[in-house]
């Protein structure tokens, strides 16, 4: 039997390949029915993490933060990926109007820019992926899980950083 236990892990990415190589890690990890929040300060990366978790599952797409329609569902083969960016939100009550709740109620995972501003109207996170600036191209993602989905994700990802260099 599996009891988790909050893991905090920090991953310095060198620049946007390695935020997208971070991106493609988590598709890998994060089983059906995750919920992955990105925080950061605008130009931090969290839009680019989302289109490395959409490359490695085959989308070939372009992949731009649904800031304006608020939602961008992805199919890609079997696998469903849901893509929110809050930032326009103006209270978390809109996300009820919106029929949110119908997205994390499938198998699909779930990514969402901005989660603060749905706070009390999403549900419980696996994941929160906190991205900084470190310098003008270096990004610092601190990794920190929420549920025994969420801690199996770091376990795994430890290795992470060792492989990306």
């Amino acid at each position: 039997m599996f009891v988790w236990q909050r893991y905090i892990l920090k991953i310095e990415l060198a620049d946007f390949h390695k935020t997208e190589a971070l991106g493609g890690e988590l598709a890998v990890l994060v089983d059906e029915g995750g919920l992955v929040f990105l925080q950061g300060d605008l130009g931090t990366g969290k839009t680019t993490l989302c289109r490395g978790l959409l490359r490695s599952l085959g989308y070939l797409g372009a992949v731009k933060s649904p800031t304006f329609t608020l939602i961008e569902p992805y199919l890609i083969g079997d696998r469903s990926v849901i893509h929110f960016d809050l930032y326009r939100l103006g209270y978390p009550e809109e996300l009820h109007y919106l029929g949110v709740e119908e997205y994390f109620e499938t198998t699909s995972l779930c990514v969402i820019e901005w989660p603060e501003r749905g706070y009390g109207f999403l549900p419980q996170q696996d994941l929160v992926v906190s991205l900084a600036y470190k310098n003008s191209l270096e990004r610092t993602a601190l990794i920190t899980s929420f549920s025994s989905k969420g801690a199996r994700v770091l376990q795994q990802l430890e290795t992470f950083q060792e492989r990306i260099n």
